[in-house]
């Protein structure tokens, strides 16, 4: 057997032979893209007080990556289609690494939110193309349980990511965070070239650049809206990405309904399986990560915990996905992906809903159930539905499908924290000026009003001033947390609700068993029928 991967699965006359380590290597990557992200929540108190970084700068810094990461992936996951898949991982690999180097040594906000912005390019080719490769080497019959791999992947990251980082942040700076990328990205390109064997779409036409530019604008103008109004407001900048986003979205449509070869035929919209899993993606991250967001923030600020300690804390959620991810390969082919869809959902909401129950005495047990409920939601619905978005797509497609399904997985995520965290942060305002307000000076309220982080600072500052003292230092601090829990509770009511709604909506679009099995049924008849009378019409 050859050192390097070089006969192209489209080639081979059977099932690629190491293709589970070839899935190995996938998931590597996709640990290392989706940790970027859920690292930076344990390291971005030290970043803060190194950077001096304000809370526009903080968001900034977090959602640098965000941005291209999901404007890009649809775009660039057909790109990796047409030339070739894997090489499409060995080059976002190459990227990624590139700016984790950059982040690790620069000390400059503008110049860490631009390494962000590098390493997110790189994740949005990354993403992608590890969905497209692991449909594409795998046989129909064991391409279920490798989604199911795949997806406990990305949850075991959301609780590994900042286990990893407070690890580090116990005796290195917050660079660090960034550099252990690097060593990780080296061995799966290694990986890649020795286990993946290449792959691309045979007879595609040209890439719809077009279609391409537009979903970039579109989505890319939607993210920045989401991130900037709630936080910041709805100044003339975030309207007007709202503005270009709702006019580039119709463009979007319009021209792919016009296109003989679009990037993303969206007439798939109107099949049930399809809009349904995509749905529940986006609404299912919607609440967990924004749950997920809030919650970390309350173990390190209020409970006290450091980076580690918080990272170990989160390790409950890792396994609870794994246990969802084990059930779910069970159930799905007995109970259908409507039902496993459904479930994971309801599990999810019900987790945040016991958010509610926060309050300023509340204590790590707390947190545990809503945490494990929520890791059991990720690894039950996540797989069923990536699966059914995978499988609405043709193998010359697989990128775009990996697209479409990370697209709507970072877009879903992205309003959450963006949606929910400002929704928190108006909550938390409002308690704590109810509080305290007639008893800070307005440029220490403000402050304090700014963050909790920001609001603790205050109280420090307080205690070693002789006109105030550690018991008022004291209260103020007391009072941060009890704003701070009550936005929590708040927060995860309407979290919780949103959820719900969204639960019913994706209940109401996706097909039970018998239909879902009718419709195949028609689809092979109607097939099969355009077979039998090609002969009549070409001798005719």
């Amino acid at each position: 057997m050859p050192l390097l991967a070089t006969t192209p699965v489209e080639k081979m006359t059977g099932p690629y032979a190491r293709r589970w380590w070839a899935l190995t290597v996938l998931c590597l990557s996709l640990l290392i893209v989706v940790m970027a992200n859920t690292s930076l929540i344990v390291a971005a108190p030290d970043m803060t007080a190194d950077l001096g970084l304000s809370s526009s700068d903080l968001q900034w810094v977090i959602d640098g990556y965000t941005v291209p990461y999901a404007a890009l992936m649809l775009v660039l996951g057909a790109i990796g289609d047409k030339y070739s898949r894997r090489g499409a991982l060995v080059t976002g690999l190459v990227v990624f690494a590139g700016g984790s180097v950059m982040g690790s040594l620069v000390h400059e906000t503008g110049l860490v939110v631009a390494a962000r912005a590098v390493m997110g390019v790189g994740a949005a080719v990354v993403m992608p193309a590890t969905l497209s490769l692991l449909v594409a080497v795998f046989p129909r019959g064991e391409r279920a349980r490798a989604i199911t791999a795949w997806t406990a992947t990305s949850g075991l990251a959301i609780a590994v990511g900042p286990l990893v980082a407070g690890w580090l942040l116990e005796d290195h700076a917050w660079g660090s965070t960034f550099l252990v990328n690097v060593p990780v990205a080296v061995l799966a390109v290694v990986g890649a070239l020795v286990l993946v064997p290449p792959s691309r779409a045979a007879g595609t036409g040209r890439v719809d650049y077009v279609g391409g530019l537009l979903s970039i604008v579109s989505v890319g103008s939607l993210v920045y809206a989401t991130i900037e109004g709630p936080h910041f407001g709805w100044g003339p900048g975030p309207i007007a990405a709202a503005v270009v986003a709702g006019v580039g979205s119709v463009a979007f449509v319009g021209w792919e309904l016009r296109h003989p070869h679009p990037m993303l035929d969206v007439r798939r919209f109107l099949e049930r399986p399809f809009s349904g899993s995509m749905l529940a993606v986006l609404f299912f991250f919607f609440g967990t990560y924004g749950a997920i967001y809030y919650a970390t923030q309350f173990l390190q600020f209020v409970l006290g915990y450091g980076a580690l300690e918080t990272g170990v804390r989160l390790l409950p959620l890792a396994g609870a996905v794994f246990v969802g991810a084990a059930v779910t390969g069970r159930l799905t082919p007995k109970l259908g992906v409507r039902a496993m869809v459904g479930s994971g959902m309801a599990i999810g909401t019900a987790g945040v809903l016991l958010l509610v129950l926060i309050d300023q005495g509340s204590t790590y047990a707390d947190f545990l159930a809503p945490m494990l409920l929520l890791g059991l939601a990720i690894g039950l619905s996540v797989s069923p539905a990536t699966d059914t978005i995978m499988g609405s797509f043709p193998e010359s497609e697989l990128g775009v499908g990996g697209g479409a399904n990370d697209t709507a997985l970072e877009l879903g995520g992205s309003l959450g924290i963006a949606v929910l965290g400002s929704l928190l942060g108006t909550a938390y305002r409002d308690e704590l000026a109810g509080l305290v307000g007639d008893r800070l000076p307005a440029a220490a309220l403000g402050t304090a009003q700014d963050s909790v982080g920001g609001g603790l600072a205050v109280a420090e500052r307080l205690a070693t001033d002789p006109a105030a003292g550690p018991e008022q230092a004291q209260a103020l601090a007391d009072a941060v947390h009890r704003a701070f829990a009550q936005g929590v509770s708040t927060t995860s009511l309407v979290g919780g609700v949103i959820m719900a709604a969204g639960t019913a909506v994706v209940l109401a679009v996706l097909p039970g068993r018998r239909a879902r099995k009718a419709a195949q049924e028609a689809a092979q008849e109607e097939t099969a029928e355009g077979r039998d009378a090609e002969p009549s019409r070409s001798g005719g």
